[in-house]
Order: structure tokens, then C-alpha cells, then sequence
């Protein structure tokens, strides 16, 4: 596998910088490789407010993930559902280092987004979706919630648009960061007084939802 890794032609790019991870991961389950995973406690990193410091990263990360989409689009088309694989090592809880954040300036930094990058996410996510945008700047700051339904069909609509290239890729890519600090926004005060077994399990339930709206995708997928 190190070899097949090696092999690609992509060590100059964004996939060798924040994309890696993705890049390795899709590349093994796409062409054959045995997949498991091994606990090896918590990784630590430097904490960061996802608010500060986000757009080069959720570029790099969003942007290998599309382009892998186009790339083995005959492969996940077939996909349906998701399965465990094999465990290794004993698993112990891992309570991760807490990060300070600054919700209320993710929430304004989504606002902003709404009334600068309207034109961009209508062409995207279109009028419908949209509305419901408009919809949760209404809420009060500590009752918003952003819709589970709602992002995964934000996220296979601007996986669409890459494909279809209805913008200039950095430029689409880049429209996404108030969106996605929407999301996180609703997601730390979703899970702020949850366990870390319980955030696990929202975050499972979200992938469950991309799951159950997968066919939005595939039967837009030109």
C-alpha cells in the first residue's frame, strides 16, 4: 500500500498537506487494501478555535474529498449502507484536550455569509434551501440548531457543483467556511453538556444521515 501511495503523483498538492488523511484513507478502501483500525488513545493536537483558523484547511480537506468523489465515482455510486471493520488494541476512555470557542463569532461569521455569499449559495443549494437558511438567522443565539437533513444535503450540493464545475473550485470551496461554521456553531451547543460516548454517538447519527440522503447525490450526479 505504501508502495500504490507512492506511486501517485500528488505530493505537490493540497492532498499532502490537510487532505492526507482522507487522500490515504479513500485510496486504500477504493482500490482493494484490507481496512481496520487501531485505538492509540487520544491524538493530541494544538487546540484551535475552529473559528480562526479554518478556511485553508477546510479547503484543502473539502477540496480532496471532491476530487476523489470524481475520481472512483463508479465505485461509491454502488455503495449502500456502511459496515464495521476489525478493531485492534485495548480500548479505554480518552476524554480530549478542551478547546475554547467563540461561538458567538462562528454564528456571525455564518450571518455575514448569508448576506455576502447569497448569489453563490443560491446557485448552489438553490432557493428552497436557502429559505431555511434565512430561516435560522432568525433564531436566537442559543436556541439555533442547524438541521442534520439540511447539511448533508448542503454538502452533496456543493460536491454536485465541483463536479459539475459551476464555479471556479477554490472560489466554491471557499463559500463553504461560513456554512460549515454554522454547523459547528450548532453542533457545541448540541453537545456541550453531552459525555464523550454520547458526541460520539451524534456524530454517528449524522453519518447515518448522510447515508439515508445518499441517493439525492447519486440521482444528481451527471
Amino acid at each position: 500500500m505504501v508502495e500504490f501511495f507512492l506511486s501517485k503523483d500528488v505530493w505537490q498538492t493540497d492532498i499532502a498537506r490537510y487532505g492526507i488523511d482522507i487522500w490515504m484513507t479513500t485510496e486504500a478502501l477504493a482500490n482493494g487494501y484490507k481496512i481496520a483500525q487501531s485505538f492509540l488513545g487520544a491524538k493530541i493536537h494544538d487546540p484551535k478555535d475552529p473559528g480562526s483558523d479554518l478556511s485553508a484547511m477546510l479547503v484543502q480537506v473539502i477540496g480532496s474529498t471532491f476530487s476523489l468523489m470524481n475520481t472512483y465515482k463508479e465505485t461509491w455510486k454502488k455503495i449502500q449502507g456502511s459496515e464495521k471493520i476489525p478493531s485492534f488494541g485495548f480500548s479505554y476512555a480518552v476524554e480530549p484536550e478542551n478547546v475554547k470557542v467563540n461561538v458567538s463569532r462562528m454564528l456571525s461569521i455564518f450571518r455575514d455569509g448569508i448576506k455576502e455569499l447569497r448569489e453563490i449559495w443560491i446557485k448552489v443549494i438553490g432557493a428552497g434551501d436557502m429559505s431555511k437558511l434565512d430561516h435560522l438567522i432568525t433564531q436566537p443565539e442559543q436556541e439555533f440548531r442547524f438541521p442534520a437533513s439540511l447539511w448533508t444535503r448542503i454538502i452533496y450540493d456543493y460536491a454536485l457543483a465541483y463536479h459539475k464545475k459551476k464555479l471556479p473550485p477554490e472560489h466554491l470551496l471557499k463559500s463553504l467556511t461560513p456554512l460549515y461554521l454554522g454547523k459547528i456553531a450548532s453542533f457545541i451547543m448540541e453537545v456541550e453538556n453531552l459525555e464523550q460516548p454520547q458526541v460520539e454517538a451524534e456524530i454517528e447519527n449524522l453519518c447515518l444521515e448522510f447515508e439515508k440522503d445518499k441517493s439525492h447525490l447519486i440521482n444528481n450526479w451527471i
